[in-house]
């Protein structure tokens, strides 16, 4: 998922601030003690994605996919002073492990750690959103999309990880791989939706930032 030539990839790290120490621990512990560490955002998406939401100041975060919870809280650097973070997760194995980060962290009482599919919980979710990161199912990214743009605030923006998915969607196609399919039409999807502007930024395996146009619906 890293596209840049190593050494160049540790003068870009070198030139990003550091990983809080909580931070650190969960990558640390994720690689360490949790299938599939590469999920993780890691230190320089995850300073892309705190910085983004310090841009905004968002009031409502929505975060589709914990994981381990180290996303999470870098969106929660960002928060306003009344804003609230849901994220939410189909992995119940991972739960006690992720709350107890959120407690750590100092965000605990500000974030909100819903257990189930997220087809099923965004409906019931009676909220505005300032900011949505979508890093769960690829299969149902388009899914994801329609469902919360409308709930996006005007001038509100959608996050989503995994775009380039390993360079693969620039690459004749690969009839094993049963997600790409998925990823190539939500990047249509976006890109074709009047209701927005968009940039794909090449950031570790590609972030869709997504910004719902003021005048649109």
């Amino acid at each position: 998922m890293d596209f840049l030539p190593q050494p160049l990839a540790d003068y870009v790290a070198a030139h990003t601030s550091p990983e809080p120490p909580l931070l650190r621990n969960i990558n640390r512990e994720t690689h360490a003690q949790v299938l599939m560490p590469r999920m993780l955002s890691g230190h320089l998406q995850g300073r892309v994605l705190a910085m983004l939401s310090q841009m905004v100041r968002p009031r409502r975060v929505l975060e589709i996919g914990t994981y381990t919870g180290y996303s999470a809280l870098c969106l929660a650097e960002g928060l306003a002073e009344d804003g609230l973070l849901y994220t939410l997760d189909i992995n119940e194995e991972l739960e006690e492990r992720v709350r107890g980060y959120f407690a750590e962290s100092g965000f605990g009482d500000r974030i909100k750690y819903l257990i189930g599919n997220a087809l099923d919980v965004i409906p019931s979710l009676r909220e505005t959103w300032d900011l949505v990161f979508i890093d769960a199912d690829k299969r149902y990214y388009a899914d994801y999309y329609d469902m919360v743009l409308p709930a996006v605030r005007p001038g509100g923006f959608v996050i989503a990880d995994n775009v380039l998915w390993s360079g693969k969607v620039a690459q004749p196609p690969d009839p094993k791989d049963k997600d790409l399919p998925a990823v190539l039409d939500f990047n249509a999807r976006v890109q074709q939706d009047p209701r927005v502007e968009n940039v794909l930024l090449p950031i570790r395996d590609g972030l869709m930032v997504v910004r719902k146009k003021v005048a649109s619906r």
